[in-house]
């Protein structure tokens, strides 16, 4: 399939398809006649790339975590360091939330014990 094929079929944005190439990690895609041509294990790489997007990875920390996927054989041990510290991020976001919820309820519980 070229880029084209690829984004269309998959949903995946043009630029995300640029930056995989970019990285050289595409060893199996091949530029034919003017075109990238991707196999299944291009797309199924791309469909990581795309969750790491989806999870506000970096555009350094995803080409970190994919060439530790495939250059690494060790690399599963940091893969995993990576997954854990931005996990821990989200938790922090959630947590942060969470005040800010309890904040509102209280001045809502505020405003509806004067109200009686």
């Amino acid at each position: 399939m070229n880029q084209t094929e690829v984004s269309q079929r998959y949903q995946i944005p043009v630029e995300i398809l640029r930056e995989y190439e970019s990285w050289g990690l595409c060893d199996v895609v091949k530029f034919v006649m003017g075109e990238w041509q991707y196999d299944d294990q291009d797309v199924e790489r791309l469909s990581t790339i795309m969750a790491l997007h989806d999870l506000d990875f970096s555009h350094d920390e995803i080409e970190t975590y994919m060439r530790l996927l495939l250059e690494d054989p060790h690399g599963a041990e940091k893969r995993m360091g990576l997954l854990n510290s931005k996990r821990q991020k989200k938790l922090a976001e959630i947590h942060l939330q969470e005040k800010k919820l309890e904040r509102i309820d209280y001045l809502r519980h505020v405003i509806k014990k004067n109200q009686i």
